[in-house]
């Protein structure tokens, strides 16, 4: 019997060292990357363990927050009514006391240039005219002030 070594059998040879080379290369990573996943696998088990409870208290935290927002809104909405009524009193008081205030800056300018006509001119006729004249205009002037300072 006679062996006889090819070239064949020698590229045979070749490729199955190669290919017992690589299935062990591959065996080597494969098991490597089953440690990863199995570390990796222990973290996340970990890790949900401890995040799970504090999402949950984060979430009681941001539930108790929304009802002090509420009840914040709430004292907003009270303070902004209570504003409103104390403006409409203030209106309402002003309007009141503005209208007798007219009236008397209106007679006392009235009075004032009255008497001065009346000196100046000794007509008691022309006196009156001038006084109701005078008592309209300061009433006209002091309404558009208080307008204007209403505006504003």
């Amino acid at each position: 019997m006679t062996l006889a070594f090819t070239w064949g059998n020698l590229a045979d040879l070749a490729l199955s060292i190669f290919l017992i080379a690589v299935g062990l290369g591959l065996g080597y990573a494969f098991l490597r990357l089953a440690a990863t996943f199995s570390r990796l696998t222990t973290f996340v088990g970990r890790t949900e363990k401890e995040i799970l409870p504090v999402i949950t208290k984060v979430g009681g935290t941001v539930d108790r927050v929304n009802e002090q927002l509420d009840k914040v809104d709430q004292m907003t909405d009270s303070a902004v009514d209570a504003v409103t009524s104390v403006d409409t009193a203030v209106r309402t008081v002003s309007r009141a006391v503005s209208r007798p205030v007219q009236k008397l800056a209106g007679f006392a300018a009235g009075a004032k240039f009255g008497a001065a006509d009346l000196k100046a001119h000794h007509n008691l006729r022309g006196a009156v005219d001038a006084a109701k004249e005078a008592a309209a205009r300061r009433e006209h002037d002091l309404a558009e002030e208080i307008g204007e300072a209403s505006d504003n």
